[in-house]
């Protein structure tokens, strides 16, 4: 029997290929911070439209236009930019909870901090399941779940209403991350198919 996997959802992942600088790295350790469920945030929610962060923000505008060109490879050309983004710091013991990102079209989180040992990110299936067979083994098909392993450099990028969270953080060192949605300026649909939708200028 040949078996096929269909409308795939797709995690894209990249390397910064550099370590932080200095200035990045304190930059991010010295924001203010509020509580946020299981763990804090940064009260700045636009911190990649500070100066300091700019390269950093380079990369990761370049790698979303990399994975939206690779995952719909779009006939039209379509801006993907970044709307708001925040810093997480995430202690042991501590846990980010169960979530997706509303009113954004693809998302992220660079970390800035992370042991690629013991730090994951969790994705769920946000499908209705008809049965529930246990398997003999785990797959990519039969999972209500699946993680990968995180770690500092990694930029992790999935379409936003894919659900995902941390669990309970087991490392020593506070797991730092900096996550981002986005939205589209450009054409979508097709003029003829009553479907076109003209988004920013």
């Amino acid at each position: 029997m040949n078996t096929y996997n269909i409308f795939p959802t797709t995690v894209g992942i990249v390397e910064l290929k550099r370590e932080l600088t200095q200035t990045e790295k304190t930059f991010i350790l010295n924001q203010d911070k509020k509580k946020n469920e299981g763990n804090t945030t940064s009260v700045d929610n636009y911190i990649l439209k500070k100066k300091k962060l700019n390269d950093l923000k380079k990369f990761i505008e370049d790698s979303v236009t990399e994975y939206v060109n690779k995952l719909y490879s779009p006939k039209t050309d379509l801006n993907v930019y970044v709307t708001q983004s925040w810093i997480n710091y995430t202690e042991k013991g501590q846990y980010h909870h169960k979530h997706a990102h509303p009113n954004s079209f693809i998302s992220g989180v660079f970390y800035v901090n992370a042991d690629i040992t013991k730090d994951k990110i969790h994705f769920y299936k946000n499908v209705y399941e008809q049965f529930q067979i246990e398997p003999k083994e785990w797959n990519v098909s039969n999972s209500p779940s699946w993680w990968f392993e995180v770690g500092t450099g990694k930029l992790i990028l999935f379409p936003s209403s894919l659900t995902h969270m941390v669990k309970t953080v087991e490392s020593e060192e506070t797991r730092i991350s900096l996550s981002f949605n986005t939205f589209i300026k450009g054409k979508l649909g097709i003029n003829l198919d009553l479907t076109e939708l003209i988004l920013g200028d």
